[in-house]
């Protein structure tokens, strides 16, 4: 049974078309789509998730569903849907048989990129926590057969080509018998000509979107390592308080939350977990020199573990 997550953007063929091909048993699909940008573009977004509701139940016979995501440009909010997400399509049992277990299959060729790379790194870190699982678990790409942005800017040269022709060929009262209005034709010839001038220059986008405060998205890497249940309960306490001062701050905090005696055999067991979930281990926490101690907090992916397992129940050993 596969269930196959496709964030939607402006593809088509590349979200159904390889499954088609390659005879894959899709079950049920699940398509995201984007509520951020231009309003053309939103719309455009739709009809596509429209297009392939329809096909990938007509021609897959397909269960399939469509949501939302808020903001295609947030990316932990985005890795927090995808971890929430493929597990809950990992452990459903509906439509299951005995004999059989579901496969998620990710899509990551459409969507802007934190959205790919967020639903990836999500996968990658079920994978680690899910070792039993991990084989029914897939994240897979698919390459066009051709990009329509060099045709489509081959057309707008025959084009404009023409409105040239046009505009310096014949006179205004020989347009205006054919019906053209001959400021119409050049003002389509000027916007055409500085479009074309636009992509020569700069490809298919112009400029850098400012999101946020910033205008780099960083994209955390996923650790290798699944975490354990005492690592658990420091990165819980570093989630609820934020940052602290020093490691020993840390360790106290964590004995009375634990109702347990502070002493130097508590530090250092706090000390050692600390530092298997540091920059030399599994990268969830940060620490920086502060004096003769060091402050300690989580670092991004550290956040997004957080932020994801929130609403587990915590099983301290």
């Amino acid at each position: 049974m596969q269930t196959h997550v496709v964030p939607v953007g402006f593809d088509y063929d590349r979200m159904i078309a390889p499954l088609i091909r390659d005879q894959f048993d899709v079950d049920r699909v699940i398509l995201l789509e984007g509520t951020v940008g231009s309003e053309a573009n939103v719309e455009y977004s739709r009809n596509i998730a429209r297009k392939l509701e329809q096909d990938f139940q007509n021609l897959l016979g397909a269960e399939t569903v469509r949501e939302q995501l808020d903001d295609v440009y947030d990316y932990d909010a985005a890795f927090e849907r995808a971890f929430d997400l493929i597990n809950a399509e990992l452990d459903r049992e509906e439509g299951v048989d005995e004999s059989d277990e579901r496969e998620v299959w990710v899509n990551l060729c459409s969507m802007p990129r934190p959205v790919s790379f967020a639903f990836a790194t999500a996968a990658h870190s079920i994978m680690v926590e899910r070792q039993a699982d991990r084989d029914r678990i897939h994240t897979y790409y698919t390459a066009p057969e051709k990009y329509l942005e060099t045709e489509l800017a081959e057309e707008l040269r025959a084009t404009r080509d023409l409105l040239r022709d046009l505009d310096q060929g014949s006179d205004a009262d020989a347009l205006a018998d054919a019906g053209v209005d001959p400021d119409r034709v050049a003002d389509r010839l000027a916007s055409t000509t500085d479009l074309l001038a636009e992509f020569d220059e700069r490809g298919t986008t112009i400029g850098a979107k400012r999101i946020g405060d910033r205008h780099v998205i960083e994209l955390p890497v996923a650790s290798f390592q699944n975490v354990k249940p005492f690592e658990e309960l420091v990165l819980f306490t570093l989630g609820e308080h934020g940052e602290f001062e020093s490691v020993s701050e840390l360790a106290e905090t964590l004995a009375a939350e634990l109702n347990e005696e502070y002493t130097d055999s508590f530090r250092s067991k706090v000390i050692y977990n600390v530092d298997r979930l540091g920059p030399g281990g599994k990268g969830y926490i940060e620490r920086e020199e502060h004096g003769k101690s060091y402050r300690t907090s989580l670092s991004r992916i550290g956040e997004l573990w957080v932020r994801s397992h929130a609403d587990e129940d915590r099983d301290v050993a």
